[in-house]
């Protein structure tokens, strides 16, 4: 889910798992709507500053499925 979220917000159909945020043209705006797509979807809020901590979607869904 992450991934297509990436995909979506950053506009780059090709990005996959291990993509990251910052290559891909990430900012602090579409690290917001990442976040809050995410929280659309499983009703989970995520901290954007994981998005910066973790910029790929591999890395972030650890963190999430570890600590939420």
């Amino acid at each position: 889910m992450l991934v297509e979220i990436f995909r979506e917000v950053l506009g780059a159909s090709e990005l996959d798992a291990d993509a990251d945020f910052y290559e891909a043209g990430g900012d602090s705006l579409t690290a917001f709507q990442i976040t809050g797509r995410f929280q659309d979807e499983r009703n989970i809020e995520v901290p954007v500053s994981l998005v910066f901590a973790y910029p790929t979607p591999r890395e972030l869904a650890e963190v999430i499925d570890t600590d939420f």
